[in-house]
């Protein structure tokens, strides 16, 4: 008989991988990726994927949001195992449940913040308030005044800033961010980070860092290490306590 926890821990896990391996191939040569790697998330975390230059982090994150195939093993988000899905179903997934921080920002040059925070409110379907919605995003972070310049009249944190306003306007219960801070100075990286713990703790949103920023593996409660394409080290951690994923990845 299944006992009183185990049904809300099922609804709670959003990502679990197992055995996962990706081998990149050009002609002949095969270049690995991920040996193996199995480790699950489950909502509300605040977590860090740390590792070298080359440990796989971003292909681990890339395998997780729909946006690559695995060679081996599984991936599942929401109990939806993402190998079993259809090019659309992916696309779907993507879109309806997903939010993504991306390192070089990719918002639209030709829109207003306003605009970049609206269009994916647009392609889900969202009717005429997506513009109050996409003010009110933007106001939450710190941007209300900045919703019509386009993104050449804004800063780097800003830009950064606006990217996170588009991840989360859907309110998505998961959010991977792909080296969020690395173009941003110690002031604007500390004032993301904060706006992306409000946003955990106040809208329940679950995040998933690619980094090799200390800044962000401070503010994290979970710290995930690879090491040539396998887990290393799993740390839950105290937020704003150096541990020794802070030391290591100084030198990274």
């Amino acid at each position: 008989m299944a006992t009183d926890e185990e049904p809300g821990m099922s609804e709670r896990m959003l990502v679990e991988t197992r055995d996962l391996v990706k081998v990149y191939r050009a002609g002949k040569v095969e270049a690995p990726a991920l040996r193996g790697v199995s480790l699950e998330v489950r909502a509300g975390e605040f977590a860090a994927i740390v590792g070298p230059s080359g440990s796989g982090k971003t292909t681990l994150l890339n395998l997780i949001g729909a946006l690559d195939v695995a060679t081996q093993g599984s991936v599942r988000v929401f109990d939806r195992d993402l190998g079993a899905l259809s090019k659309r179903e992916r696309a779907d997934l993507r879109l309806h449940e997903l939010g993504f921080v991306f390192q070089a920002y990719n918002l639209v040059p030709v829109l207003t913040a306003c605009e970049n925070v609206e269009f994916v409110l647009e392609l889900r379907g969202v009717g005429a308030e997506r513009r109050d919605r996409a003010l009110a995003v933007l106001d939450e972070l710190g941007l209300a005044e900045f919703a019509d310049r386009r993104p050449n009249e804004l800063s780097g944190g800003q830009q950064q800033r606006v990217a996170v306003a588009r991840a989360v306007a859907s309110r998505p219960r998961l959010v991977l961010a792909d080296e969020p801070s690395a173009n941003l100075d110690g002031e604007n990286a500390e004032a993301l980070l904060r706006m992306m713990r409000m946003l955990n703790q106040e809208h329940e949103i679950t995040f998933l860092f690619a980094t090799h920023d200390a800044r962000v593996v401070r503010h994290a409660r979970r710290v995930i290490t690879l090491d040539d394409g396998r887990v290393a080290g799993d740390e839950v951690r105290t937020p704003g306590r150096a541990g020794a994923s802070d030391d290591r990845i100084g030198d990274w």
